[in-house]
């Protein structure tokens, strides 16, 4: 044992990932973890547990064995001692409480019992009895004593596949009580620690007493199974982190697959009544309510619990290095319960909420709307030093952009507009919800209805825009749909102050609930798999937010963009004013917008003329940077500086410019290097304009007029949630009618389908009966 203690002392103590094959571990940057804290005190949120340095994972029965009980889940178990080993050659220090000792002895016993019955049947019976034989029941403990040995070489050769070296150790009860083996135990573990080598523990099932019921000391907790001894080991290192990995997702408050049952994402000790327990998992002797139990004691002794699922396909390759970033996975165990409610609780309330008020009579959810508008410019002096407070936050941090201060900026005139907006949304909030769009006459006495409905919970994710939230709070109350906002943490005061003021304007019909802004730790990727509670998700922000909440949304449908590459192209035929114009207009006027331009086209014939150089002198006036296009390097001695990429979303007074041979060179252009946002032809040439119109497939296409038209307010929508370039659903400035799906009511007088059988006595008539404007439900 020293020998091989003396030659893992000698391996490279850190950074060994270059043995680690790149492709198949999910890494995080080194040194996430700041230095050893003092123990004693536990973590509060989960976005902290990427400090923890010292680990302690305990896999459990379920976890390490196979289905049939008999030998162990290769798959599993070599996808977790990936993850160990990751964090190890990260420098952190981990353990592993490791069940497996019976189930892969009872597979060699039974491997060796068969083997002999087959022999000594064959020799005595004949082979005609070999059907017959039987395997009788194994004890526990010899199945151990069988079974340790080659346990740990398997855990020995996987590791060894990071050049990670490990070491046994076997514990008893006995190892914790009796003082002198305790510290014997302790200065073994931190001495293997600090050779950097990853202990392996488990209970000595070999010789180990049956657990006797009640058997804790005051204050000490018994090991009776490995959950209770990974809590004891875990206080005893004093580990920052125990993972204990089973083979449900985490704590539920009911027996998992009962009706209602619902993880529970943060437990708190005095959470302990409001959750029932089920049986335990098919091996192991533990269950949940002793995971919980070990879960709690070591909670109070400073070290923080995450439980969690090791055995789901999903998640098994990917869910200690998930933990260990702060994601919301299984249940995070916590001292100090937060003042609000949950997420998960905000949802719900919600959704309550929404549902009366799509309940409301149209013209009450306008007078909210007309109330929010009021409340915009009455408590403007109030908005505008929340919002200056953000400002100079974001100037003092020196981590953002001028396009992302530009677009966290309020002013009064911003304000105004917004209450403008609101109050024309208010008008046409009386056209939405119940509003009949067919009504069919199925047969004689059975009609059927078409009619609007609001969508669900909606969950609006922005960043940077406080302007955003109150009009999509408007548009939601006007759709009748409840909201959860998700504001970004650089406007966080003027959010609260605006949130503040919409629920007061709800508060005047009761329903205040409906909209919700999230306050807490929330990461973005948590949200998006609220695939339960949510209908839809909306990100408002940079296109690197918008791909990241599509690439995290579980099961929830995303409305959005992810880029705004605008086109503006200058037609052979283009008037020099009106290019001029629109050129300025849809790059100059807000640069940081979605639908400001970033590409300007301009035909071939255009070059070294009056109009080209108009255009040229003007941009530079604006201070507009200039990128030439690979066509227009070319034909220039002295270009400005090649563009990266024509697919390029500036946000800022830049342009790329590139010249093309004809519309339908412009056209195909876009249709490669386009977002399907918003392109504009500046031309006189009506059949040019309309063939660009016809063929441009962008949600957005115009004809002589400024990219910055693409906008709910400027469409007359009164207020857009965002601008969409998706194929299905709303397309473009998303408004209210965005916002709203159908559902079919059907009113009948105890009609069956055997009515209209060819024995039946009735006929379907499918007669389309006219629906009279603004006819409602």
């Amino acid at each position: 044992m020293f020998a091989r203690l003396a030659l893992c002392s000698r391996l490279p103590p850190r950074n060994r990932l270059s043995y680690i094959h790149p492709v198949s571990i999910r890494t995080f940057s080194q040194n996430k973890f700041s230095l050893p804290r003092p123990h004693g005190k536990s973590f509060v949120h989960r976005s902290e547990l990427k400090q923890a340095k010292r680990i302690v994972v305990k896999l459990g029965s379920a976890v390490v064995t196979r289905g049939d009980e008999c030998g162990l889940a290769l798959g599993r178990l070599a996808s977790i001692v990936e993850q160990v080993a990751v964090l190890q050659n990260q420098g952190r220090e981990m353990m592993i409480v490791t069940s497996g000792a019976v189930a892969f002895g009872k597979q060699r016993l039974r491997h060796e019992i068969l083997l002999s019955q087959s022999v000594r049947q064959a020799l005595h019976s004949g082979q005609n009895q070999l059907k017959e034989m039987s395997v009788p029941v194994l004890e526990a403990r010899a199945c151990a004593a069988a079974g340790q040995s080659g346990l740990m070489a398997l855990y020995e050769a996987m590791f060894t596949q990071y050049s990670t070296c490990t070491a046994q150790i076997l514990v008893t009860n006995l190892d914790f009580h009796d003082e002198q083996k305790r510290r014997n135990l302790n200065s073994t573990l931190h001495e293997l620690l600090r050779m950097n080598i990853v202990p392996i523990i488990n209970t000595n099932d070999a010789v180990v007493p049956p657990p006797v019921p009640n058997s804790d000391l005051q204050g000490v907790i018994s090991i009776k199974d490995n959950d209770s001894l990974a809590a004891r080991l875990a206080v005893e290192m004093k580990a920052d982190l125990l993972i204990a990995l089973s083979d449900v997702e985490g704590l539920y408050d009911s027996p998992p697959g009962t009706d209602d049952a619902k993880l529970i994402d943060i437990f708190y000790p005095g959470d302990q009544q409001s959750v029932k327990y089920g049986t335990k998992s098919r091996v192991g002797i533990g269950g949940m309510e002793a995971k919980v139990k070990a879960a709690l004691w070591a909670l109070q002794g400073g070290t923080s619990v995450v439980i969690a699922s090791g055995t789901h396909p999903k998640v098994t390759g990917h869910v200690i290095t998930d933990i260990m970033e702060g994601k919301k996975v299984g249940t995070f165990f916590s001292e100090v319960k937060p003042a609000g409610p949950t997420v998960e609780q905000q949802t719900e309330m919600a959704r309550h909420a929404g549902r009366t008020l799509a309940s409301l009579h149209p013209e009450q959810r306008g007078e909210i709307i007309c109330s929010l508008a009021e409340l915009l410019t009455e408590k403007k002096e109030e908005i505008l030093s929340a919002n200056k407070r953000d400002l100079e936050l974001a100037a003092s941090s020196g981590r953002m952009s001028q396009a992302m201060i530009n677009r966290l900026s309020l002013s009064t005139a911003k304000l105004n507009s917004l209450a403008i907006g609101l109050r024309q949304l208010a008008v046409s909030s009386k056209d939405s919800v119940g509003r009949v769009l067919r009504r069919t006459r199925v047969a004689n006495n059975l009609e059927l209805e078409q009619i609007t409905v609001p969508i669900g919970v909606l969950l609006v994710i922005f960043e940077s825009r406080p302007d955003c939230l109150p009009q999509v709070s408007a548009l939601a109350i006007a759709s009748g749909n409840a909201l959860l906002l998700k504001g970004g943490k650089e406007a966080s005061h003027t959010n609260k102050i605006l949130h503040q003021l919409t629920q007061e304007a709800l508060s005047i019909h009761g329903v205040t609930d409906a909209i919700q802004l999230v306050s807490t730790r929330e990461e973005v990727d948590d949200l998006c798999r609220l695939d339960k509670l949510v209908d839809l998700i909306i990100p408002r922000g940079s296109s690197q937010l918008v791909r990241n909440i599509q690439r995290a949304a579980k099961g929830i449908p995303v409305l959005g963009h992810s880029e705004g590459v605008c086109h503006v192209y200058i037609d052979q035929d283009a008037s020099i004013d009106k290019a001029i114009d629109v050129v300025r207009d849809s790059k100059c006027d807000y640069p940081a917008a979605c639908n400001a331009m970033e590409t300007l086209l301009i035909h071939r014939d255009l070059l070294r003329t009056p109009i080209f150089d108009q255009l040229i002198d003007m941009l530079r006036t604006e201070h507009v940077k200039i990128h030439a296009g690979p066509r227009f390097a070319s034909y220039l001695t002295f270009s400005p500086s090649e563009v990266m990429s024509l697919r390029t979303e500036y946000g800022d007074l830049e342009c790329c410019i590139e010249v093309v041979d004809s519309m339908q060179d412009a056209v195909d252009h876009i249709h490669k290097y386009g977002s399907s946002h918003t392109d504009v032809i500046v031309t006189e040439s009506e059949e040019t304009a309309e063939q660009f119109l016809q063929q441009v497939d962008s949600a957005c296409v115009f004809w002589n007029s400024s990219s910055r038209f693409a906008d709910g307010y400027r469409f007359g929508l009164g207020a857009e949630v965002g601008i969409s370039t998706a194929r299905i659903h709303a397309r473009g400035p998303v408004g209210l009618e965005g916002l709203l799906t159908t559902k079919w009511v059907l009113r009948g007088e105890g009609h069956t389908v055997a009515d209209f059988s060819e024995q039946g006595s009735m006929k379907y008539l499918h007669e389309n009966i006219p629906v009279p404007q603004g006819s409602f439900s």
